[in-house]
This record gives C-alpha cells, structure tokens and sequence, in this order.
C-alpha cells in the first residue's frame, strides 16, 4: 500500500460541520440573489423589493413541505440551528420547569439549558440505547417529572452518527402533554422528518449541512399552539406603529433585516436533496461509511466506537482514534496528508463521556454527495500510513 501524494486534491470529509462543496445551483441561487432580489424583503413596495419578498416566501414553502409542515408561516428564519434552539429552550423554559435531554447532546442544546440555571441543572438526562426504540423512549419516559415542560434531543449524534427514535419520543412526550424539540443538525437533508407523524412541535434545522446551503442560514419550523416568547424585538415591516412586537409568525421571530442571500441558496439546496433524492444521498453516504469501517476495522492499531454504519440505525458519520495519538494530532497528520477532517469534542462533551473519549476526543469523518469511492481509498492509505509512520511509510508520503 502506497501513501498519498502531496499533489492530491483536497478530500474534504468535514461535512458535519458545514458541506463543501456547494452544488452549482447553490452558487448559482446566491449569484442571482445579490444581483436579482438585492433590495430588502417585506420592506419596500418597489419591484425589487417585492420580488426579494417572494423569493423568501417561496423558501418558506420550500422547507414547509420537505418537513411536512402545514404552515409555511410558521417557518422561521435563524442564523442557524444552535439560534433556533436557544429561541425555543429559553423561550419554553423562561418561567421555569425543566427539560428532559439525551446524554448525546450537543453544546447547542446543553449550553443554552446550562445559562438558563449556572448553579442548579434544569435538565434530566436520559440514556440512549443505540438501536432499542423500546429502552431509549422508556429512558427518556423515566426522566419525566411533574417540573418538566419539554422533551428536547438530536435526531443524530454528530459524533457518533446514533439515530434516536424521534417519532416514537415524541409519540411519548405528547401523551405526557408536553412539546418535543428536535435538533436535526445532522439529519436535516440526510433522514426523512416528516414532523406530522414524527410528532414534532419545534425542528430547528441548519441550512449549511445536509441541505448544502451557504452558512449563516437555518430555520425554526413550528409546528405548535405554544406561542414562544420574542428572543430579538425590532422591525419586522409589519404592525409598525405598535411598540409591541407582533404577535403573528414569523415577525414574531424575525426582527430586522434577513439573509436573503442565504434564504436563496438554501432554497436551492433543498431542490438540490430533492432532486438527487434523500434516500438515495443517505444510502450512498452510508455504503461508503460502511466500506470505510470494514477496512479500519481490520487495521490494528485502529479504535472504532458504534457497530458497522447502518442507515436504519445512525447518520453516515464515523468517529475512531489511533492506539496512542491523540485525535487532534492525527487530524493535524491527515491534513498534511490533503485529507480535511475534524477532531476533537466536536462540541458534544455530553457525547463523548457516555463513550468515554472525553480526554481524547474522536477523529470524524462525514461524507457529502461529492465523496467519491476513490476518495475513500485515499482515506485508508492514509490511515494506513499514519498508522505505520516511522516504520513503512515517511510522514510526508
């Protein structure tokens, strides 16, 4: 087995933080909207202005029906997925009770839940079972006391890739009569949510993952009676001679100037998942995760964490070490080796001590639409020779 060569190409398998690269009708959506719809939306009564207004709503209508949400109303836009999860937590928490999270949860949730009461935990944590519907929803049943007043977890764990039964969880905190908040970081794009039947009242998604939009854009999708309480007052273009915010979705959450850019390409990137198909990007990504796994798991020196990549039961995202290195130090050796990767906590401590790789972190890796195969064989060249540096292979290949 041979090294890679410095002259490679990037393999960029860092798409759990943010997919690169963007589908040309992304570009495209985002070169259209700074010189087509370059006024500000739902602002001005000129042309210019107006067409920036529907443009936006048409992504409002876009997100609505690829998450099966009846209102496009209720779509609203955020910076991104942990601001749509502090609007919802604090706004839900803000006279107090308690939530009941996973023990795979990421800093967006668990940070926000944390500034809410420093000296006092408001949260219950509930342990998953990977792959055990019937145990992971009794565990998180378990948890619920007469303080709670939300069922808050991620649909996937964005370091180890564990599906959480997200229906039959919130099939469970309706019958207790409290609202369930999905953070679909990780799923969005990848795993269907259909948050009809899925039972989820708040989604709070990220534009710039599985749905390959451009960063700074994501959505707060509610699907609830529960008004939230305002997070930012402002102008919203509406009810402006009222001091009060108003009280209608999405003004009530949208104050100021949006990201129309943003809003555009997003929209284009839904139309991208759509027409390369959920099912068929998630099933590809998870073959050449799989593949990946079966050929480090024969690599000693190589330590693994979840069983074989399985769609049924996790996201394609794979975490590991190598015996004796730290996972920065080997993602820093990949980098020099072109291959882009994350290492570290990944900002989900919760998930790493239920794993026990606090102290060492994991070394991810995430593919998109754009891995190829050959990419993947590049990988475990890699790999390989990282894990035999100094002995058949020199660090620089």
């Amino acid at each position: 087995m041979t090294c890679t060569g410095m002259g490679d190409p990037v393999v960029y398998l860092d798409n759990a933080a943010t997919s690169w690269p963007k589908p040309a009708a992304v570009r495209n959506a985002v070169q259209r909207a700074l010189t087509v719809y370059g006024a500000n939306p739902g602002r001005s009564g000129h042309s210019m202005g107006l067409a920036a207004s529907e443009a936006v709503y048409r992504c409002r209508e876009e997100l609505a029906d690829f998450f099966h949400l009846p209102d496009p109303s209720g779509v609203v836009f955020v910076q991104n997925c942990t601001m749509a999860l502090n609007i919802v937590l604090k706004g839900l928490l803000r006279e107090g009770g308690r939530a009941v999270v996973s023990d795979l949860e990421h800093n967006a949730v668990m940070r926000p839940l944390h500034a809410l009461s420093p000296d006092s935990p408001v949260y219950d944590t509930a342990a998953v079972v990977p792959g055990n519907t019937q145990a992971t929803v009794a565990a998180f049943e378990r948890c619920i006391v007469p303080e709670t007043r939300v069922i808050v977890c991620t649909h996937a764990s964005n370091v180890f890739g564990i599906r959480l039964p997200i229906r039959e969880i919130g099939a469970m905190a309706h019958r207790y009569g409290l609202p369930f908040v999905v953070d679909a970081a990780q799923s969005a794009g990848l795993l269907p949510i259909d948050m009809q039947k899925d039972n989820v009242d708040f989604l709070c998604i990220p534009g710039h993952k599985g749905l390959y939009g451009p960063a700074g854009i994501g959505a707060l999708l509610c699907n609830s009676s529960l008004s939230l309480p305002t997070f930012v007052e402002g102008g919203t273009g509406s009810q402006s001679l009222e001091l009060l915010q108003p009280e209608e979705l999405p003004d009530r959450l949208e104050s100021g100037t949006l990201n129309t850019v943003g809003i555009c390409g997003l929209q284009a990137g839904v139309g991208f998942v759509r027409e390369r198909g959920m099912e068929e990007l998630a099933g590809r990504e998870t073959r050449l995760m799989a593949s990946l796994y079966d050929r480090l798991a024969n690599l000693r020196g190589v330590r693994l964490y979840t069983p074989r990549p399985d769609l049924r039961l996790g996201a394609p995202v794979l975490s590991f070490n190598l015996a004796g290195r730290r996972s920065e130090e080997v993602a820093q050796a990949l980098d020099g080796r072109k291959i882009a990767c994350r290492a570290g906590l990944h900002c989900a401590p919760a998930a790493h001590r239920r794993f026990g790789t606090l102290e060492s972190g994991t070394v991810r890796l995430a593919p998109s639409a754009f891995t190829t195969a050959a990419e993947i064989d590049r990988v475990c060249r890699a790999i390989w020779c990282e894990v035999h540096a100094g002995r058949r292979c020199g660090q620089q290949g």
